[in-house]
C-alpha cells in the first residue's frame, strides 16, 4: 500500500451500517455505561467495579488459584497480577503460595477485604436491581446469550 491513491474510500453509509450492527461496539458501549454507573455507585467505599467483581471471585470457602480466578474473570494473567496489586497493598487481598505447586499462587480476601466487600454488596443489589428493572423484559435471556460469547 505505499500508493495511497489507489485506496477507495469507503463510503459513509458503510460507516453508518458499522455503528448500527456491530455487536463488538454495542456490547462495548453498554458495558463501558454499566461499569461507569457500578463505578459511580461504589465509589463513596472507594471501590470500582472491577475491584469488586475481582474480590467477590475470591470469596470461596477456600483460597482461588490465579487460574481459576482468570477464568472467572475471563482476564489474562498480567490484567490480573495488576488488580490484585492495588488490592493488596490496600490490604484487602493477600497471596500465598501453593503449597501443592510452589509456582502457583493462592488467593484470598483479608479480613478488612470481607468487610468492603460486605459494605459494596448491598451496593451492587441495588443498582443491579435498578438496572434490570430498566431494561425490563427478559433479563435473564440476555444474560444466557451473553454467556454464549466466549
Amino acid at each position: 500500500m505505499s500508493n495511497t491513491a489507489e485506496i477507495e474510500p469507503i463510503p459513509f453509509s458503510t460507516t453508518l451500517h458499522v455503528r448500527d450492527t456491530c455487536l463488538c461496539l454495542h456490547v462495548q458501549r453498554a458495558a463501558r455505561a454499566l461499569a461507569r454507573r457500578f463505578d459511580n455507585a461504589m465509589k463513596p467505599i472507594g471501590l470500582t467495579n472491577g475491584q469488586f467483581s475481582l474480590m467477590m471471585s475470591l470469596n470461596r470457602p477456600q483460597p482461588a488459584s490465579m487460574g481459576s480466578v482468570v477464568n472467572v474473570l475471563a482476564m489474562d494473567r498480567t490484567t490480573l497480577t495488576a488488580a490484585l496489586k492495588v488490592l493488596e497493598r490496600r490490604g484487602l487481598v493477600k497471596t500465598a503460595v501453593d503449597p501443592k505447586d510452589r509456582r502457583g499462587k493462592l488467593l484470598s480476601l483479608t479480613d478488612e477485604g470481607m468487610a468492603l466487600l460486605s459494605a459494596a454488596l448491598p451496593i451492587w443489589v441495588r443498582v443491579h436491581g435498578e438496572v434490570d428493572a430498566e431494561l425490563g423484559g427478559d433479563v435473564e435471556r440476555l444474560r444466557e446469550t451473553l454467556a454464549l460469547v466466549k
